[in-house]
């Protein structure tokens, strides 16, 4: 397959045996499926050229025909980067929406897609505790709601500085998330993170859904626990399903085990849903700041204004200085398991993570842990660690999460994390894990077809008709970013 008309490799999409004729190309050498092969001589020093843009340089003279990957590709990044592509204020045509979809209106108007019970705890010490309490709380109460859940962290005590910061932040938004009807805050009582230091980071938050409970301060915490969640659940039975246009529903996107189709199959599925979803008002949140390395000035090129490209450079380049700080190489990426599907550099896995933006202006750039408000695609600072970055689309109010994968990943988020296959391969041998098969793109089918099949299966999702894979495993888990000391 070849992507682009600019580019000189292209993607097997089958594994290639020496010998073959290909198009008037002879394979020089087995070419593993989703990897590529150069498609004319390409001397050393040349740019190699996928997606229309270069993905690194050749480190020797590459024959046509022969494999091409970490054995002959070198990267073309470097560290911090002056940019100078403003390209003038970007203004969306906004549509009217016309799709709903029956989600629970929270009292701040913010639209929830499950009514689940959280239990969060303000401190790893009581993570045992959290989790015996969803056990037994689930079998009090679970018809009441659609679930008690404890996500656990290792954090909340003997943090310093933004470290403690990026705890509260994280934390804080899965509090506040609308997806969740009742939470409540598990404190020890002696931690860092007490309540009196952290409920200030709520703002001004609904304190009949969000309750609280210091465990040192009770003789059985349990007990006590379960009659709190107790009266969450019969306020969570009160709420009802009302039908809201498909606009108020805020998506992550999300992709991790990349392989060689990532770029050609599910990302681009996932950047006309963002497209889409994008012109009629709905939010739509992008991450994984050191996935756009090699990639950032297509997405800086879509500001909307000035200060939101500002923000965008801020953002990278800050991302780049985190690597420095700790004296490691920005560029040092994918990891092992995207070069076994085909991903060579960092610039190569970049121009596959950003198609899952679409075409949309970029509207705001978010910090880590600022909720998400403002309809458009946002980018949201955050790392490719596949756990931190599905927890950081939450904390950011992500309702539901587009998560691509070529390689295949069990992972959940606290919210629905809708697995989307890059190959078919994958969708069929883990149809326990991947609810949707964008690998039928190679296939015949069309964009189109396949984003209006996946645009229904989001609205069953949203409205409760359908579950994802992650939710019927059971498979929910957090992990929040780290940058700082530990005492």
């Amino acid at each position: 397959m070849i992507i682009n008309f600019k580019d000189n490799v292209a993607v097997a999409v089958r594994a290639l045996k020496k010998g073959e004729i290909l198009d008037g190309v002879a394979v020089l050498e087995d070419v593993p499926f989703g990897h590529k092969a150069a498609l004319k001589d390409i001397k050393k020093g040349e740019d190699i050229i996928k997606y229309g843009y270069p993905i690194g340089h050749a480190k020797r003279d590459i024959q046509k025909g022969e494999w091409v990957h970490s054995h002959c590709i070198e990267t073309n990044l470097s560290d911090i980067t002056e940019y100078d592509c403003y390209n003038g204020e970007n203004r969306p045509d906004l549509l009217p929406c016309e799709r709903m979809f029956k989600g629970y209106v929270r009292p701040d108007g913010r639209i929830g897609i499950r009514n689940e019970i959280w239990i969060i705890p303000t401190v790893g010490c009581v993570n045992s505790a959290a989790v015996q309490i969803a056990r037994l709380a689930n079998e009090r109460y679970s018809q009441l709601c659609d679930g008690v859940f404890a996500f656990t962290h290792p954090y909340g005590c003997s943090q310093l500085g933004d470290d403690m910061k990026m705890t509260q932040k994280a934390l804080a938004g899965l509090a506040n998330h609308p997806n969740a009807s009742g939470v409540l805050l598990l404190s020890l009582g002696c931690e860092n993170n007490n309540l009196n230091e952290f409920l200030p980071q709520l703002g001004n938050y609904d304190k009949e859904a969000v309750r609280t409970l210091v465990i040192q301060d009770e003789g059985n915490e349990t007990e006590k626990a379960l009659e709190i969640i107790g009266e969450l659940a019969e306020r969570a039975c009160k709420q009802k399903r009302v039908s809201v246009p498909l606009s108020k529903l805020t998506i992550g996107f999300k992709c991790g085990g990349s392989d060689g189709f990532s770029g050609i199959t599910a990302n681009p599925l996932c950047g006309k849903i963002t497209d889409r979803h994008t012109s009629f008002g709905g939010k739509a949140i992008l991450t994984e700041v050191p996935e756009m390395f090699g990639a950032e000035t297509i997405l800086m090129k879509r500001a909307t204004n000035r200060s939101t490209f500002d923000k965008a450079v801020s953002m990278i380049n800050n991302f780049k200085n985190y690597y420095i700080r700790h004296g490691q190489t920005i560029y040092e990426n994918p990891s092992p398991g995207n070069k076994d599907g085909g991903i060579t550099t960092l610039e190569e896995k970049s121009l596959g993570c950003v198609q899952k933006g679409g075409t949309a202006p970029v509207c705001d750039v978010l910090e880590y842990g600022e909720p998400c408000r403002s309809a458009g695609l946002n980018l949201l600072t955050g790392p490719g660690n596949d756990i931190v970055s599905c927890t950081n689309l939450t904390v950011s109010g992500a309702n539901i999460i587009l998560f691509t994968t070529g390689r295949g990943t069990p992972l959940g988020a606290p919210v629905p994390t809708l697995k989307i296959s890059t190959n078919s391969d994958l969708a069929t041998r883990k149809p326990n894990w991947i609810d949707f098969d964008a690998g039928r793109l190679l296939s015949g089918i069309s964009l189109d077809e396949l984003a209006d099949e996946l645009t229904e299966k989001i609205i069953r999702i949203a409205s409760g008709e359908e579950t994802t894979k992650n939710e019927q495993n059971g498979y929910r888990e957090i992990a929040i970013f780290k940058d700082g000391v530990t005492l």
